[in-house]
């Protein structure tokens, strides 16, 4: 396939840039800084604004999916520049025709408990709270978009580099942990997850989440 991946250069989106080419995938990396993305076979480095709706537009276009690994974590106002940037994605993906729409979401809207999402209680870390309350309503956006075929893959609590195994599950709107009561997912596994729902689409205008 033909993939935009948005954020290619990033703590995610360079894990699932390099999964998406070793299964031979031919990818357009749109990223702020096209001179860090490293020069492979397959990929193609373009510089681009996400809040650029106009721009970004006629970049997606021709391309099969929208892979966005977009993050607002370094700047200033992250939830506003998250926000703003997600409706530029949603709404750019829309106009250039591209039929599909993946998204890494966050672990923050997942429950822990029944009506009591991860974000909402007192041991989630206050530095990553407007990133994952960003991904929360950007979600809640999507889920009223009447016509883009979108996808949102949330992580685990714990997404952290480490060996591509190939082995995890997948589940829905609750929190994933393993026997200790871990919940977490590594880099590489986690674009295996990604870039199979790419494959094999299954989880179409939903968002499912991955882990051991």
């Amino acid at each position: 396939m033909k993939i935009a991946l948005i954020g290619a250069t990033g703590y995610v989106g360079s894990a699932i840039l390099q999964e998406a080419l070793a299964r031979g995938h031919a990818v357009t990396a749109l990223v702020k800084h096209p001179e860090k993305v490293v020069a492979q076979v397959g990929v193609c480095a373009v510089g681009a604004d996400v809040t650029d709706e106009d721009e970004l537009a006629a970049q997606l276009s021709g391309h099969d999916a929208v892979i966005s690994a977009f993050s607002g974590h370094a700047q200033g106002d992250v939830l506003g520049y998250y926000l703003q940037g997600m409706t530029s994605i949603v709404a750019a993906t829309k106009r250039a025709g591209v039929p599909r729409l993946l998204v890494v979401g966050g672990a923050g809207g997942l429950e822990v408990a029944p009506g009591v999402q991860l974000l909402d209680t007192p041991a989630f870390p206050a530095e990553w709270k407007a990133t994952a309350e960003g991904a929360r309503q950007a979600l809640a956006r999507l889920r009223e978009e009447p016509e883009l075929d979108w996808t949102v893959l949330a992580p685990s609590a714990h997404l952290e580099p480490g060996e591509r195994t190939g082995r995890f599950r997948l589940g829905s709107a609750s929190l994933l942990a393993d026997a200790d009561g871990n919940s977490r997912i590594s880099l590489a596994d986690y674009a295996v997850a990604m870039i199979d729902e790419l494959e094999k689409p299954a989880h179409s205008r939903t968002r499912f989440t991955v882990g051991y």
